[in-house]
């Protein structure tokens, strides 16, 4: 398939993979970025699109795991028993959105899409409000396990679905469900290993999975990740997340009326 692409085809790739890795660690609602250029730029089917982009995230969600480590965020108990439930209930919603791809058809795939990015802008949109009354220090209290294990099925089925890490909507939800943002940001880095692992053996299996444009995208998702790390800390992000918002409620219409 990338013998197929032109080099601007190629650039914009690349470039939805450095945007969706500052994305992911900088706000988490990232992972989004490389399943929408490869649905957009690509002929890939919904499933080709769904396995080259999950596999991208294993490497992601390592790193994201790491840096947060060395920040001190899954070093506090709450977060690691978080991060740990997400993890678990991982295993049995990943599976579950691999098997709806197998029923989306092309046309489907984007109306699909197209909801999970305008619920995706929204849900940044309220964590933000939501984040203002909540600490972001390391002594935070982590939320019910209950809780945490519905977001974590719900969030690893669209994933499944869609190719997606899990940051995406665990981040947003964790939030909104009383969490501070850097220990959601944490605990969905660790929650996403499991999700691209379990996903990437299921579409390989079926052979969805494009490796080079895999590695087009997931080299330049990597040096993000360390790069929205670095501004999840260091920099207000809020001007990203309406720059996000917007971006992802503009291309929303877009995904859903294209065939």
């Amino acid at each position: 398939m990338t013998m197929h692409l032109d080099a601007v085809h190629l650039v914009l790739l690349a470039l939805t993979g450095l945007l969706g890795g500052i994305g992911i660690t900088a706000i988490g609602p990232g992972g989004v970025l490389p399943t929408i250029g490869l649905f957009v730029l690509t002929g890939l089917s919904p499933s080709g699109v769904a396995g080259t982009a999950i596999v991208t995230h294993i490497a992601t969600g390592i790193l994201g795991t790491t840096a947060y480590t060395h920040s001190g965020q899954l070093k506090v108990g709450a977060t690691r028993r978080c991060a740990g439930v997400l993890a678990v209930a991982a295993l049995v919603g990943t599976p579950l959105g691999v098997l709806c791809n197998s029923l989306v058809e092309g046309r489907g795939f984007g109306l699909l899409l197209a909801v999970a990015v305008t619920v995706t802008g929204v849900l940044v949109w309220v964590r933000d409000r939501r984040a203002t009354d909540l600490p972001d220090d390391l002594l935070a209290p982590g939320i019910p396990m209950g809780r945490t294990a519905v977001v974590g099925v719900v969030v690893s089925l669209v994933a499944g679905l869609f190719g997606l890490g899990g940051p995406m909507l665990s981040v947003p939800l964790l939030v909104v469900c009383g969490l501070p943002v850097l220990a959601s940001l944490a605990a969905a880095q660790a929650q996403s290993i499991v999700i691209a692992s379990v996903g990437t053996v299921a579409y390989v299996i079926h052979g969805d999975v494009n490796w080079p444009l895999a590695a087009l995208v997931g080299v330049p998702e990597l040096a993000g990740v360390l790069i929205g790390w670095r501004i999840a800390h260091r920099l207000p992000a809020r001007r990203l997340k309406y720059a996000l918002v917007l971006s992802l409620l503009a291309m929303a219409p877009y995904l859903a009326l294209r065939t």
